[in-house]
């Protein structure tokens, strides 16, 4: 997305090297990881700095992030939510063309053409990237746990009232009751995703849960 800002801390360096080290023993390239959780959680820090990590161990990598594939553009989308608070939830997001941009990724077709949200302009225009040499492909979300082509799934559990601080860091919102009802409604959504995942990152980001 044009006009994202993050703020890189110290937990999110570390959360992003202890994945490397789950993932560096059993991926095979080409292989994708999907970063979840709700609003604030740290999502596009860790998948920033996984991506970081392994090029430093060179591990071509790449990120897409789900905030491009929105029906609608940001501030359209706060509208839209507005007139229907019904429409909050998966169906906002073009999961469908997603996966079929990592199906892409894993057969090889280049290029590969996505969309690409330009957050102040509150536009949704198209970008054309080659993943051809990539090996591992990051995709961070907060309903990307719910991707069907996924090889490896993190979870992070923070929730809306705990993240609020990082939220208003990257003032990417409006601070009002609305904001509060639509992260209120992801949370009940979001919540029931975490069983799917491979790895859970607890909101402290050092109790880590994998599966069985």
């Amino acid at each position: 997305m044009i006009g994202d800002k993050l703020i890189i801390k110290k937990k999110h360096t570390e959360t992003a090297g202890k994945i490397y080290d789950v993932i560096s023993d059993i991926y095979s390239s080409p292989f994708v990881v999907s970063i979840a959780g709700e609003s604030g959680a740290g999502k596009s820090e860790i998948a920033s700095e996984l991506c970081r990590i392994l090029q430093k161990k060179s591990i071509r990598s790449a990120i897409l992030q789900q905030d491009d594939y929105f029906v609608f553009p940001p501030k359209t989308n706060r509208l839209m939510r507005l007139a229907n608070q019904k429409q909050i939830g998966p169906y906002e997001v073009k999961l469908d063309f997603l996966d079929s941009n990592l199906r892409s990724f894993k057969r090889r077709e280049n290029p590969l053409f996505k969309p690409l949200v330009n957050f102040d302009l509150d536009l949704i225009l198209t970008e054309e990237i080659d993943l051809k040499q990539i090996d591992i492909l990051i995709v961070e979300g907060t309903y990307t746990t719910l991707l069907k082509l996924t090889d490896f799934k993190v979870f992070l559990e923070s929730d809306y009232r705990e993240t609020r601080i990082d939220r208003n860091e990257r003032n990417r919102e409006e601070n009002d009751s609305f904001i509060e009802a639509v992260l209120e409604k992801e949370h009940e959504i979001i919540n029931k995703h975490r069983e799917l995942s491979d790895i859970r990152i607890g909101s402290d980001f050092q109790r880590i849960v994998l599966k069985n």
